[in-house]
């Protein structure tokens, strides 16, 4: 009997984690590294399986045919290097391993089951485990090494932009002193000179109407016959001062004289002469302190116009200073740059050593692998009692487990009642279309198909899909479409490129927008990749007429998206989006938009609402209708959903379950042109 131990689920961590949710050929990829040859090798290594006879037929007894072998010589060459043959008996043990070992995706889920076949249950369990944990090591050895990388990187990367800033900041301030632009509390010292400067003017100015002021009123007092008593500036001399009481004495002795002897007394006439003398030393000095005060206003304006001078030559250094100033911002802005660069990249790698350490591998063991209670096969009492009802019950059975596990709808009736939206068109699958079994069996292209016959019931299906999207608005035919759909794999693409061909066919003019960003579903099937695309005309590196390409078949156009690294920015959000699709409704009767799935990518959100309608493509039988009704409501508001486009639609099967309208084939089959293929 031979054991078998099961390893129920593999899981991500987190299901929204970028590289499960953008696209579940991840969970495929990762199935294929748990049945890598590298991983095989780390588990022999681990568990010293080269050591097992179970697995390393060398250490076995040889049977007769390998005894046989070599005594007639066909065995392995005894002189083979003993390395050699060593590295070959591991290489042999990993493919036993590998044979014995089984990896499946749990459907379309994001679980993978494993197991291990063994003879022994204990060994089968031992094993099954080290392959998962073994699978999460080498996750996590990915990740650190990855990190160590990207740390090694920025600690590179971090010198050279410190430098650059230091650099960008140090020719900053050498260019301000090279041309005087120091500046002090928000201002260049030039400002600065030029407020001082003007202060010191007004100051010399006040001065020089003060000093004029004076000089004017004692000019003015002394011309009228002043004696200087009411003269302000005389007043201010000591010597003014003295020879007025001088006067004043020599007054009232002449006042007392006179009294007593009349003006003809000798002492009377001394007295007259005295103060006579008296006034001329006044006068004289009066003459001397407005010469003082003239000399002064004279220096006070030559110190006025020596100031002034200075303030217009600093307005000179002024404006050569805000010239200098336009060159000067261009370096601010450099060094401003530069250290937010390096701030940038420093807080990247500060965020990157705080990581180190802390990775977890994409992937949790939901289900370890424990010991199976019955051996996995064979399974006699199981088998015994199935052959007695296989072949009876075998074709009942297959039908009633079809219908139990089919997830999505089966006509355009229970599409509308699960979605609440009008079912535009029920696209079938190819193959079945024909009546020629042989013909059924083959792999026609149905892009081409539509186009080479025109006339088929396959292509009078897009037909029915212009047609149905075209009444969902009659008033405003819509001719900026969308086409989308839940989930990769639902045949949107197909349908974009199958109605675009349609179209062209009826003479109308239409092009086709590659608006997946990821995929590039409908660039891959030109036979010429672009160098240019849509992403090079809304950056404008690129004219609309060279980036336009004419399907190799009809007289439809091609926008498609060139080879390059996928962008983060919002390229449809923008406001060059908007005036590419005015300017492509302007170019051609009907633009269609080919975009990313609904669940996978945010991009379809942004773009649908500008469309004029939006088609929901989901697949017979296949989608979910979980899936489905999720993606619409990522699409609810401000979108104008026309309806929905059930594809892959296997019309020979509805008509055997008398579902939708392809049980009435067989009476208008005579109207098209079907070919044999």
């Amino acid at each position: 009997d031979v054991d078998a131990v099961h390893l129920n689920t593999l899981t991500p961590q987190d299901a929204m984690t970028p590289a499960f949710q953008t696209d579940s050929s991840a969970v495929d990829t990762e199935t294929k590294i748990l049945l890598s040859r590298s991983l095989a090798g780390r588990v022999v290594d681990q568990l010293h399986l080269d050591q097992d006879p179970e697995f390393n037929a060398a250490l076995r007894n040889p049977g007769f045919l390998a005894r046989m072998k070599q005594r007639l010589g066909l065995g392995p060459a005894q002189s083979e290097d003993p390395a050699l043959t060593q590295q070959r008996q591991r290489e042999d043990v990993i493919s036993t391993v590998l044979s014995d070992l089984s990896v499946k995706r749990a459907e379309t889920t994001y679980a993978i089951d494993v197991a291990f076949t063994a003879f022994e249950p204990q060994k089968a369990a031992v094993i099954v485990n080290a392959f998962v944990q073994q699978y999460l090591a080498q996750q996590l050895e990915a990740k650190f090494d990855e990190a160590t990388r990207g740390t090694a990187f920025l600690k590179s990367q971090l010198e050279t932009l410190h430098n650059a800033a230091e650099q960008a900041t140090a020719a900053v301030q050498s260019y301000k002193i090279d041309n005087n632009l120091l500046s002090a509390q928000g201002a260049t010292l030039t400002e600065q000179q030029i407020s001082n400067l003007d202060l010191q003017v007004a100051q010399a100015r006040a001065d020089d109407a003060q000093q004029d002021a004076r000089l004017s009123t004692a000019e003015h007092q002394l011309a009228a016959g002043s004696n200087g008593g009411d003269i302000d500036a005389a007043l201010g001399s000591p010597v003014i001062g003295a020879l007025r009481s001088q006067h004043a004495q020599a007054s009232a002795q002449l006042a007392d004289l006179e009294a007593r002897y009349g003006d003809k007394y000798p002492e009377v006439i001394k007295q007259k002469k005295a103060l006579a003398d008296i006034d001329a030393q006044i006068h004289a000095e009066i003459e001397r302190v407005i010469s003082n005060l003239k000399a002064q206003s004279q220096i006070s304006h030559s110190k006025t116009a020596a100031i002034a001078a200075a303030a217009d030559q600093t307005r000179g250094s002024l404006v050569a200073n805000n010239k200098a100033l336009v060159r000067l911002s261009a370096l601010q802005s450099d060094a401003d740059s530069a250290q937010t660069l390096y701030a940038a990249f420093l807080d990247r790698y500060k965020e990157a050593i705080a990581k180190a350490g802390t990775q977890r591998p994409d992937a949790h063991i939901a289900s370890a692998g424990e010991l199976p209670t019955e051996p996995s096969k064979p399974n006699k009492k199981l088998a015994a009692i199935l052959a007695g009802v296989l072949g009876l019950v075998a074709g009942l059975a297959a039908v009633t487990a079809a219908e139990l596990l089919r997830r999505g709808v089966s006509s355009a009736a229970e599409a509308e009642a699960a979605y609440d939206l009008p079912c535009l068109a029920e696209l079938p699958l190819l193959a079945s279309t024909f009546d020629d079994k042989a013909a059924r069996r083959r792999k026609l292209d149905p892009v081409d198909y539509v186009a080479k016959n025109p006339l088929s019931r396959f292509a009078e299906a897009f037909r029915n899909l212009r047609a149905s999207i075209a009444l969902s608005s009659p008033a405003s035919p819509p001719r900026l479409i969308a086409i989308t759909s839940a989930l990769p794999g639902e045949g949107k693409t197909t349908t974009t490129l199958c109605l675009a061909r349609t179209i062209a066919l009826s003479g109308a003019s239409v092009v086709v927008v590659d608006g997946d960003l990821r995929q590039r579903a409908v660039t891959r099937r030109l036979p010429k990749a672009p160098a240019q695309g849509l992403l090079e005309v809304l950056s404008g590196e690129a004219p609309l007429a060279k980036v336009l390409t004419p399907d190799a078949a009809t007289s439809a156009m091609v926008l498609p998206l060139a080879e390059s690294a996928f962008t983060p920015k919002d390229v449809f959000g923008r406001p060059e989006m908007d005036r590419l699709l005015d300017q492509l409704k302007e170019a051609f009767d009907f633009v269609i938009v080919d975009t990313a799935p609904v669940l996978a990518v945010a991009d379809t959100k942004v773009l649908a609402p500008k469309m004029d309608a939006v088609v929901f493509v989901t697949r017979w039988r296949k989608t979910t209708k979980d899936a489905a009704q999720e993606a619409l409501r990522n699409l609810d508001g401000g979108v104008n959903l026309a309806g929905l486009a059930l594809s892959q639609v296997d019309v020979r099967e509805q008509a055997r379950t008398g579902e939708g309208a392809a049980r009435y084939y067989r009476e208008y089959s005579k109207y098209y042109a079907q070919s044999k293929a």
